[in-house]
């Protein structure tokens, strides 16, 4: 069994995990709904929003799409994808990408466990914690 993050957009779904790609690497794949067998049954202007985006590298994958219920999207703070990085490097870097046009909460901290942790909000209000072991310098 595996846990993936499954994160949902309104309609910017390709722009954000676009900017994901930049902050992990990894390759990203789309399919939008004009591309799927929902096509036939959907309106022209639903038909370029992504049905489904996944983003992999190593055993790194995040999942994403712009379909949204009727209700709408709401963000909130129950949910954080947890990153466990490489290295502290890795860790710094990916944070920096990631909080631009975002918002800084925990910034890069050793911890007393010998380790380092850092939590931010990007700036599609999703939230990330980042976690490394500090001997893996």
């Amino acid at each position: 069994m595996q846990t993936i993050p499954y994160l949902t957009f309104s309609g910017n779904c390709h722009e954000a995990m676009t900017f994901y790609k930049k902050c992990l690497g990894g390759t990203l794949v789309f399919q939008t709904v004009g591309e799927s067998a929902l096509a036939e049954k959907m309106p022209a202007r639903m038909k370029k929003l992504i049905l489904q985006a996944k983003l992999v590298k190593g055993t790194l994958v995040l999942m994403a799409s712009d379909m949204v219920g009727e209700s709408g999207l709401t963000k909130g703070n129950a949910v954080s994808v947890f990153l466990h990085c490489d290295n502290e490097r890795a860790l710094r870097s990916i944070y920096k990408k990631l909080t631009k046009g975002g918002e800084e909460q925990y910034p890069p901290e050793s911890k007393f466990n010998k380790t380092i942790m850092a939590a931010l909000k990007d700036k599609y209000d999703n939230s990330w914690l980042l976690y490394c072991n500090e001997a893996k310098a």
